[in-house]
């Protein structure tokens, strides 16, 4: 599967969305998807990140873990060399008020334009090409798995959201030191699960 993205920036993901949502009093996971560019794993990844750190959206009880599910799913497929993407019809279909989605976009612009004066392309053989977009699936997947778990422990969704955000920025901008990062946030995701349950 090409690695080539649709998007550049997580301000223009924002956008995107917020573009599309403007047509409509709720706006599915599926026509979000396709704004972005859904063929492309970087900002699959982003945008489940955004979700699960989004004010608002992902307080709501369930939602990081459908986004889990949603990372769960798309990065076995990677791994199995699927050349499209696939997901369940009842996930796609799932929908939110764009009241909500705006309050949450909004929040979530000046902390975007942020972020993007800091990514640009470094330390790329970290990033670009097969095996490391497959370390990142891995990595990605490992995340998800814990998601549910961390949803009953305070902030460590947060922590999850990080690091998938990072990884979909990392793909996407070709950012080497942004995959570093987000390898070690995995670690640190497994830590918090694994204190939380057995410390």
């Amino acid at each position: 599967m090409s690695d080539h993205e649709h998007v550049a920036t997580l301000e223009e993901v924002l956008d995107r969305v917020g573009n599309v949502a403007r047509e409509h009093e709720r706006i599915s996971i599926d026509q979000i998807m396709d704004a972005i560019g859904q063929r492309s794993f970087g900002p699959v990844l982003l945008l489940m990140g955004l979700i699960i750190l989004a004010p608002l959206i992902g307080d709501i009880p369930g939602v990081p873990s459908l986004c889990a599910l949603m990372v769960l799913l798309i990065s076995v497929q990677l791994l199995l060399h699927r050349e499209h993407f696939w997901l369940p019809q009842w996930i796609l279909c799932r929908s939110i008020r764009t009241q909500t989605l705006f309050k949450a976009l909004n929040l979530s612009r000046k902390p975007a334009r942020f972020v993007d004066r800091l990514v640009r392309p470094r330390l790329t053989f970290l990033i670009r090409g097969y095996l490391p977009t497959r370390f990142v699936a891995l990595a990605s997947l490992a995340v998800a798995l814990l998601i549910p778990a961390m949803e009953f422990i305070p902030f460590s969704a947060n922590l999850a959201g990080a690091v998938l955000t990072l990884f979909g920025l990392a793909l996407i901008g070709r950012d080497g030191l942004l995959a570093f990062l987000a390898f070690s946030f995995t670690g640190a995701s497994v830590t918090a699960v694994v204190y939380a349950v057995f410390g």
